[in-house]
């Protein structure tokens, strides 16, 4: 008795979570129709919005073309200067920066690769030096 009792009661509660799980499966399911279909219908919205906002201002921008293209392209180029003079700027400040923390003694990154690039070149001038000496002394003699 006590056996079947438990095994009554697994069943229930295996049905139980059967239901449990189909109703959270409906309840995601009309959850993700409801956002969706919001999102759709805000979407068209937009999209209609849109097209009368532009229906209304072709013909303004059709009259004010003569004297909004060239202010456009006026203040894009001011913005690009701005933006570029800045950019400048910053690069400068920084490469200053660490011009004054290699000249101090500081090691700032690259140092050491900088001070390999200046040996190597060096070794050249020195080996093409030689050359240019050795080239020189036969041609006199």
């Amino acid at each position: 008795m006590a056996a079947e009792l438990q095994q009554s009661s697994y069943q229930d509660y295996m049905q139980n979570q059967q239901r449990q799980s189909r109703y959270h499966q409906i309840v995601k399911a009309v959850t993700a129709v409801t956002a969706g279909g919001s999102l759709l219908v805000l979407s068209g919205l937009t999209l209609a919005g849109t097209v009368i906002a532009l229906t209304i201002a072709t013909p303004l921008l059709v009259i004010f073309s003569p004297v909004l293209v060239p202010a456009v392209i006026t203040v894009a180029l001011l913005i690009l200067g701005f933006l570029t003079s800045g950019g400048f700027g910053v690069a400068a400040i920084t490469v200053l920066s660490w011009i004054y923390r290699y000249v101090t003694g500081e090691h700032p990154p690259g140092a050491d690769q900088l001070e390999h690039a200046r040996m190597k070149l060096g070794a050249k001038g020195r080996e093409m030096r030689d050359r240019v000496e050795q080239f020189g002394q036969q041609h006199t003699s």
